[in-house]
């Protein structure tokens, strides 16, 4: 049967769907034929998905995930397949704004990916998207069906294409496809399908392969467009063909476009867009002087968690869980450079990285990013809290495979409701009422939810409200200063009057909160 396309299978495919183009980039890259034999097809097509899923809000509105994850891959889009793999995505938002199932996507995708190629040709990844949406609409929505089509395909292209034949491999946007849709059986069912390995053909003989138009061209031309009109870009799609191939004009359905040439004039296909609206983030790659990919650094192990942790108990309870630790200091913020040095000193080749502080989220994807670029992959788990990470690191597996293992840190995160109390320094009206200094004050998923005479009653009146939607573990994180009574006094209280709960006390010995509680 066909999924629901919701906020949460949309970031565990996007987040799939990146894990496996980084997988496969060496096949995707070694095959690449059509339309240019210039090896960056796999690099393409990750950078564009990648750049869709950091794009992906913290919301559970699937239209607005799906939007925010079209539009960000538009802007990131690379080279002709990450142009058309946008559209891909677009189709997917269109489809779920308008509650539309997967079949809905897949046909409303392959219809805009198509319609942006300038001169569709039989044996693409366009071939492959159709064959797709098509089998989904015919077998149910069922996503491993629609994966076994798309390989199916696939396996067709190499003799569609007289490109692909004389060079003997399958069209690499199409794997391409197809790894996507292999991202969305594994964001179902937990588990990727297995596949045959891609036989890579040398680059000689893949060079003798380049398509023949193309070698008029010795450029790609790239940018974004807006302040345009669809007549404007109509005559720009007609102006470019007229001066180049690989000519693909995409939108994101709110007045951004994706424009994407191969060419020699530069200056006429720049000069056309500031014709028609105004041309941003110009990217132009001579064919012939592309730099090689820089070089991947060399990693010391595959994978580690790295933590920022705000006190020395939650610094080693986290050590003892596994992660590698960026311990902060009272009153000194993270940097990025500090943050960065942390990521590279794991030696790791992915890093699942937790800043336990909603804060610093935005600090962490440009390191992220940072990170990607120079080849090591870095992927934020969301969680904002020290009990949240402590959670996360309880299902840590390096046994799964790693993006398996980021989607089950991540729900144990989700799952973790976090407290903490504070005392009030000066008179103050909240949410509840007006707190006196020396009142404490329980804090509840970031908002004031009770004030309570001193650290004590604040502890137990806390404790029992974030366990009114029910839970089964408390943890509860001690303070610097805070009396060891206090965690006392609560296991006593929980005992009697929650009987069902587990309850553990560590001295976390962060600066801000006497205590902090997270509920599992």
């Amino acid at each position: 049967m066909p999924p629901t396309l919701d906020a949460a299978l949309l970031r565990r495919w996007a987040a799939a769907a990146v894990a496996g183009l980084e997988r496969h980039r060496g096949e995707l890259d070694g095959i690449n034929v059509f339309p240019v034999a210039d090896a960056d097809t796999g690099t393409n097509m990750l950078l564009t998905m990648r750049a869709g899923a950091d794009a992906l809000p913290e919301t559970e509105d699937p239209a607005e995930a799906a939007a925010a994850l079209a539009k960000g891959a538009l802007r990131g889009a690379r080279g002709n397949s990450g142009t058309i793999l946008s559209q891909l995505l677009r189709g997917l938002a269109e489809a779920v704004g308008a509650g539309e199932d997967l079949t809905g996507a897949l046909r409303r995708g392959a219809e805009l990916a198509t319609a942006a190629v300038a001169a569709p040709r039989e044996g693409t990844m366009l071939t492959v998207l159709a064959a797709a949406a098509e089998a989904c609409a015919e077998l149910g929505g069922d996503p491993a069906a629609v994966a076994d089509a798309a390989h199916a395909a696939l396996a067709r292209t190499t003799g569609q294409l007289a490109e692909l034949s004389r060079a003997g491999v399958v069209d690499a946007g199409g794997l391409g496809v197809a790894v996507v849709l292999d991202a969305l059986v594994e964001a179902c069912a937990g588990r990727a399908p297995e596949r045959s390995r891609v036989v890579v053909r040398s680059r000689t003989a893949l060079t003798a392969a380049r398509e023949s138009g193309s070698e008029q061209y010795d450029s790609e031309v790239m940018y974004l467009l807006d302040r345009t009109t669809d007549d404007a870009v109509s005559t720009l799609r007609a102006r470019l063909t007229s001066l180049g191939d690989s000519v693909v004009v995409v939108g994101d359905g709110a007045g951004t476009w994706n424009v994407h040439v191969h060419c020699t004039d530069v200056g006429a296909a720049i000069e056309a867009g500031i014709e028609a609206g105004r041309p941003h983030r110009i990217t132009v790659m001579r064919f012939d002087d592309r730099p090689p990919e820089p070089a991947r650094p060399a990693f010391r192990r595959p994978r580690a968690v790295l933590m920022i942790a705000s006190g020395a108990g939650v610094a080693e309870l986290a050590r003892g869980a596994g992660a590698d630790v960026l311990e902060t200091r009272p009153g000194n913020p993270v940097t990025g450079r500090e943050l960065a040095d942390a990521v590279e000193a794991t030696g790791a080749a992915h890093v699942a990285l937790m800043t336990c502080d909603a804060g610093l989220l935005d600090l962490a994807a440009r390191v992220a990013g940072a990170a990607r670029d120079e080849g090591r992959e870095v992927v934020v788990v969301p969680a904002t809290s020290v009990p949240q990470g402590l959670a996360a690191l309880a299902v840590h597996d390096l046994s799964r495979n790693a993006a398996d293992d980021v989607v089950a840190m991540a729900e144990a995160a989700a799952g973790t409701r976090t407290g903490g109390l504070v005392v009030a320094e000066a008179e103050a009206l909240t949410w509840v009422g007006r707190c006196a200094p020396g009142e404490v004050l329980g804090m509840s998923e970031g908002e004031v939810v009770l004030i309570a005479p001193d650290l004590t009653v604040g502890a137990l009146w806390l404790a029992h409200r974030m366990l009114t939607p029910g839970g089964e573990l408390v943890t509860a994180l001690l303070g610097a200063d805070a009396p060891e009574e206090l965690g006392t006094g609560l296991a006593e209280d929980l005992r009697r009057t929650h009987p069902e709960v587990d309850l553990v006390v560590y001295r976390g010995g962060q600066a801000d909160f006497p205590l902090v509680l997270g509920v599992e």
